[in-house]
């Protein structure tokens, strides 16, 4: 491998992932009464964070959250909700790619991408969707017109078990990825 095939390597291995992560979305557990659900879909973008770093990171996880929106069946309220809970919300776990190759920060930086993530969810919840918190009762199990209550519990529901089963899968899988071929 020369040093001017080390790129198309990468892209073609994010590529890859990409479709992995818009594959296994069919494969999720809806929550009970909140539209969230806990999926898999996070861990073939943070192989990306963790191999490729920050660069390929955010472009992988953009690319991502515009073709889940698009394809993915997924819908939003608006251009402002399909920017925040779609693109940006999956380019943020882009963040993680600032620990490339620290197996040792591997929690960290899932810990980091999710974070992340949660943050863009929250601010969509107590903004854009701070109008229909009196409607949603039903979406987080209990009655509450205060925006960043309902947010905060609606994108909890599925944001932490998402995370813990990022941070187990990545934590497990440590060992198998520096086993790979470095590009």
């Amino acid at each position: 491998m020369t040093k001017s095939t080390k790129p198309i390597y990468k892209i073609c291995e994010c590529a890859v992932l990409i479709a992995i992560s818009l594959s296994v979305q069919f494969f999720e557990i809806k929550i009970g009464f909140s539209g969230g659900s806990i999926d898999f879909i996070m861990i073939p973008l943070f192989i990306i964070c963790y191999r490729h770093g920050v660069k390929y990171s955010f472009l992988s996880c953009f690319v991502f959250g515009l073709l889940y929106c698009l394809i993915g069946g997924k819908f939003g309220y608006g251009l402002p909700s399909v920017m925040l809970d779609y693109i940006l919300a999956y380019t943020a776990v882009g963040v993680a790619g600032f620990f490339k190759g620290k197996s040792y920060l591997i929690e960290i930086s899932v810990l980091s991408g999710c974070f992340a993530r949660f943050i863009i969810h929250f601010i969509s919840g107590i903004t854009l969707y701070a109008i229909t918190t009196s409607t949603a009762i039903d979406s987080i199990g209990f009655e509450t017109s205060n925006a960043v209550i309902f947010s905060l519990v609606y994108n909890g529901l599925y944001m932490l078990p998402n995370t813990v089963i990022a941070v187990i899968v990545m934590s497990l899988l440590r060992v198998a990825l520096n086993k790979l071929p470095k590009y």
